[in-house]
């Protein structure tokens, strides 16, 4: 076991955090940018992709309640179909993981830049310092997770705090003005491929509302704590991104959010004023922190759970004296490094959109496993039979509205996996309990 072995130490609270921290965290303050030039179809795609993302939901809810076993998603589909598809299912996820979370490095700098303009003006400014945040929270995970717990509930709280006022601000602005508040949009037809594409970049918003079935090892109650947190947390999250993300995309110029690389913060300052936006622009750091924290975690017991079920190299299931995956942890964070660093001298609005699109599209395949996991392993359950088709189908019309580029890229990364999977298979074999360094 991780922390565990010594006491379960995530308890409901901790646990709402993880997954309201993790989905609250770039994408509700970058978002905007990507679809400002697709109007209400970002409006409509924001719906779907809620749905969407309460069917998965449930899914991962009923799923933990009935296996609340370590590694979540890979914990699912081998105990559905054995372990060659729990391999790429966790494969498919952990890729998504570290990928992911270079959008997520490049978010905290994105905010830091307002507050600070020079950062964009040097050149290699902005990729050391998200290296730099990367390491870190690496270093925070690897001491423990209550630590790292303990980050993501201040830092959740804290975020919510801006998100708040935007509500407000919005709500202002159409009770003093009526419908002269809204500028004129893009013009964009709404077309199913465009609501497709949206909800696609909008599901982005969701990745991690998994997050409690990870680590649940060293979850308190597990059958009771992880459904509700996932549930409850998937809900709240969905309200906050309709109301936010709506608001600065219907009441802010199309153009400007478009161009902007920080569009709630510039929502802010169109409004109340520079110092409100630089408010904001900090909130916004705080919270991409924050979820970045919370992936750091996932993105290091996964392997760690592979390894522990011999289907990844037998050192990753090495622990620290602390109970920590120190090894997963160290090699997580080396690739999210190098896929930072590639990518950082684009501009933050576009890097964003490329690493989330690649990185969502080899996760895709995670998400489809668990939801075809459900029906195998709980095929009486009439509510979840019609949420793991839902979810089955969402899976599929989300591989659409990504496009062939992120898809190929995609498919790239989860073909890497082939030879890890054959060399432990060949040369190591099962693994038993882990060992401690």
């Amino acid at each position: 076991m991780t922390a565990g072995q010594s006491g379960r130490v995530l308890g409901l609270w901790t646990c709402l955090a993880l997954v309201v921290g993790n989905l609250i965290g770039s994408g509700v303050y970058l978002l905007p940018t990507n679809l400002a030039p697709a109007g209400w179809n970002a409006v409509i795609g924001w719906l779907v992709t809620i749905a969407g993302a309460l069917c998965l939901a449930h899914v991962f809810a009923r799923l933990s309640a009935h296996l609340p076993a370590a590694g979540g998603p890979y914990a699912y589909t081998r105990a559905a179909f054995g372990p060659g598809v729990g391999f790429a299912a966790a494969w498919s996820y952990w890729v998504m993981l570290w990928a992911g979370n270079g959008a997520i490095a490049v978010a905290v700098v994105s905010g830091l830049s307002v507050l600070f303009p020079t950062i964009n003006q040097v050149a290699w400014l902005p990729g050391a310092l998200a290296v730099g945040f990367v390491w870190l929270l690496t270093g925070v995970n690897i001491r423990g997770v209550k630590e790292a717990g303990a980050v993501q509930l201040v830092t959740t709280i804290l975020k919510l705090l801006p998100l708040i006022a935007v509500v407000v601000l919005a709500a202002t602005l159409l009770a003093d003005k009526g419908t002269a508040a809204l500028p004129p949009g893009p013009g964009t037809p709404i077309s199913i491929g465009a609501v497709a594409g949206t909800a696609a970049l909008a599901f982005w918003g969701f990745l991690g509302l998994e997050s409690a079935t990870v680590p649940a090892d060293n979850v308190a109650d597990p059958r009771r704590t992880i459904p509700r947190a996932t549930l409850w947390g998937t809900a709240f999250t969905g309200v906050v991104y309709l109301l936010v993300c709506t608001a600065v995309s219907v009441l802010m110029p199309w153009q400007m959010a478009a161009n902007s690389s920080a569009p709630v913060a510039d929502f802010f300052r169109l409004h109340w004023g520079d110092d409100a936006a630089r408010a904001v622009a900090l909130f916004a750091a705080i919270s991409a922190f924050g979820a970045l924290n919370g992936f750091i975690l996932l993105q290091g017991e996964m392997p760690w759970a592979m390894a522990r079920g011999g289907v990844f190299p037998r050192w990753l299931g090495a622990t620290s004296s602390r109970g920590t995956p120190v090894r997963a942890h160290l090699v997580s964070s080396v690739l999210l490094t190098i896929v930072t660093l590639m990518n950082y001298t684009a501009s933050m609005g576009e890097l964003f959109k490329d690493i989330a699109s690649i990185s969502l599209a080899a996760g895709m395949l995670a998400y489809l496993g668990c939801a075809l996991a459900a029906l195998k392993l709980q095929p009486h359950e009439p509510v979840l039979r019609v949420t793991g088709i839902a979810t089955a189908l969402f899976v599929g019309w989300m591989i659409y509205g990504l496009g062939w580029r992120a898809d190929f890229w995609g498919m790239v990364l989860l073909l890497l996996g082939l030879p890890i999977y054959w060399w432990v298979r060949r040369f190591e074999g099962g693994v038993g309990e882990g060992a401690q360094i």
